[in-house]
């Protein structure tokens, strides 16, 4: 009944939110003496709602390479519905409360896992709010998972033996093609062995919300069949890397095969004392 009051295709499911979000899981673990200082993660909606276990692998591997991770410790948005519905007000108020979060007031990088996130808070935060000195400061701050462990050079342990490894497929973002770039995400994965066999470009083309509204099936599937489909019928063992989640959904809904975020990929080689929260 919601979906048909969303205006939902019939094909196309509602995600499913998870049971238990990132932050009421999260438990400070305080480490003064971390060699790369703090980091502070940002809870996006999808990795605090959707898909918790990204975010806390993302800290998992963020400890390893040598960070201190701390959370805000009330509600923060990066106000990307407004902004792309063109509810701008609504977007300026959201970021406006959101950059008053006290962890969000020192000089610590900021650790943004969703590429849409990202790409919202580095480059059109400080346009919505070119007044507010504030706004700058956290744009020049955000990085990707990428960035953050391309910057001190990690390399984590290698997968365990007798894993076999394949060549992947990954599906960047949008929003990391045209604003984030992907050179650190190359960097990384051949720094930790992860043989990236081809790397898509163009849209998997959900886009957002665009890709399960009624009537835009047809172009939905049609942008998936430029590179993605392909791509994927292809290599059908694959592992398939893709840190946006409308990425991820779009590939399970076209093939049934579940794409991973890099930080799941990395949180795997680690030791498991302590894993990830389900």
């Amino acid at each position: 009944l919601f979906a048909r009051a969303a205006g939902i295709a019939p094909s196309r499911g509602i995600p499913r939110l998870a049971r238990r979000t990132f932050t009421r899981d999260w438990k400070p673990r305080p480490r003064p003496d971390a060699p790369e200082g703090r980091v502070v993660l940002w809870p996006d909606t999808y990795n605090e709602h959707l898909t918790p276990e990204v975010s806390h692998d993302a800290v998992r591997v963020a400890e390893a390479a040598g960070f201190e991770v701390v959370v805000p410790g009330r509600w923060v948005c990066d106000g990307l519905t407004w902004h792309s519905t063109g509810q701008l007000g609504t977007a300026r108020r959201v970021l406006r409360w959101s950059l008053g979060a006290p962890e969000l007031g020192g000089d610590e990088p900021v650790l943004v896992l969703e590429p849409s996130s990202a790409a919202m808070l580095r480059a059109d935060l400080p346009e919505l709010l070119p007044d507010d000195p504030r706004a700058a400061r956290l744009a020049r701050r955000v990085v990707t998972l990428a960035e953050l462990l391309d910057r001190v050079g990690y390399a984590g342990p290698p997968p365990a033996a007798g894993t076999a490894t394949r060549p992947a497929i990954a599906q960047p973002h949008c929003h990391q093609q045209a604003v984030l770039g992907l050179e650190a995400d190359r960097r990384v994965c051949e720094r930790n062995g992860i043989d990236v066999g081809e790397e898509l470009v163009g849209c998997c083309g959900l886009a957002g919300n665009f890709g399960a509204e009624l009537g835009h099936e047809e172009v939905s599937q049609a942008v998936a069949e430029l590179s993605l489909v392909p791509a994927l019928e292809a290599a059908p063992d694959a592992p398939v890397l893709a840190d946006g989640f409308s990425c991820r959904t779009q590939i399970e809904s076209l093939s049934g095969r579940r794409a991973r975020h890099l930080a799941e990929v990395l949180a795997d080689r680690l030791p498991q004392e302590g894993g990830t929260v389900p």
